[in-house]
């Protein structure tokens, strides 16, 4: 159920929904802030997946940063060895909404969708 992704290939993709909802909640922020996605060990199958905002000057020279309309995604590069590919996508369904991770190098993912082994 993953909406369209914006055309140009990237090594993390954003549903037209899932930028939406970063938007809006990088608005109730009240900053110009970038979203830093990332992994880190955890989880019911070893490897979670991280996402939160922060400032722009934090942005490393050694950081992968994908360009959306002005508004940039962040990932570092060991990161990026498990997410390059990474679709993430929105939902309000009652059950089961939220951000969703579509992830082509998860080789498991559990029954939450927050966690994965690679």
């Amino acid at each position: 159920m993953t909406q369209a992704v914006q055309p140009q290939q990237r090594g993390i993709q954003m549903s037209e929904a899932a930028l939406k909802h970063v938007l809006l909640l990088r608005e109730k922020q009240g900053q110009d802030l970038c979203l830093r996605v990332g992994v880190r060990g955890g989880g019911c199958s070893g490897m979670s997946y991280t996402m939160d905002f922060e400032d722009p000057s934090k942005i490393q020279p050694t950081d992968e940063v994908f360009d959306y309309d002005g508004f940039k995604v962040v990932c570092d590069p060991k990161s990026m060895l498990y997410l390059y590919g990474l679709v993430l996508d929105y939902s309000d369904a009652l059950i089961g909404g939220g951000f969703q991770f579509t992830n082509p190098n998860a080789n498991q993912t559990c029954g939450c969708g927050k966690s994965f082994s690679a």
